[in-house]
């Protein structure tokens, strides 16, 4: 049984460490580096801050008092651009992915995104993540662009984005 629930600061802990998992497993999928994180002071405190922050949706998967995988919608604040909504830091553990999870967070994140009156969500994937691109079309999301070189790891070393977006 998965029960999907909003975080907030009591799931700072399991967000944290689940976080780092994913900078570990998938370091090309996401801008910060698990070694920047580990450096981080106080990172537990401040997660906590941030899933405190009403404006951002935050959702969770927990499976037995483990949490399995992680969305996160932030819409947009700037007036022009307060119809956006921009998901981020998606990822699902390895031993939980393949059941459904992903389809099931993203497609809370577009209710949520309805349901507070956003009309457009985008995202970024990079370009030779298959699985993430097949998950996030199955939800609705289309691809609307291709940014090359979007991130740069090390000398020479860069990784490719699609960006995607949904019409709600």
């Amino acid at each position: 049984m998965i029960d999907y629930k909003r975080l907030d600061a009591t799931d700072a802990e399991a967000y944290w460490n689940l976080r780092l998992e994913a900078l570990q497993q998938d370091p090309s999928a996401f801008l910060t580096t698990y070694e920047d994180a580990i450096k981080r002071e106080k990172p537990i405190e401040s997660t906590a801050e941030r899933l405190s922050n009403e404006s951002n949706y935050n959702i969770g998967a927990y499976q037995e008092g483990d949490l399995q995988g992680v969305a996160t919608l932030v819409p947009e604040s700037q007036q022009g651009l307060d119809h956006i909504g921009n998901v981020f830091a998606m990822y699902i553990t390895p031993s939980a992915r393949g059941n459904g999870i992903g389809k099931e967070l993203i497609q809370k994140c577009i209710e949520y995104g309805r349901h507070i009156g956003l009309e457009q969500l985008q995202l970024t994937v990079v370009a030779t993540n298959e699985p993430g691109i097949a998950l996030y079309s199955s939800c609705g999301f289309e691809e609307y662009g291709y940014k090359k070189q979007a991130i740069k790891r090390g000398e020479g070393q860069y990784i490719d984005e699609l960006l995607m977006d949904i019409f709600l």
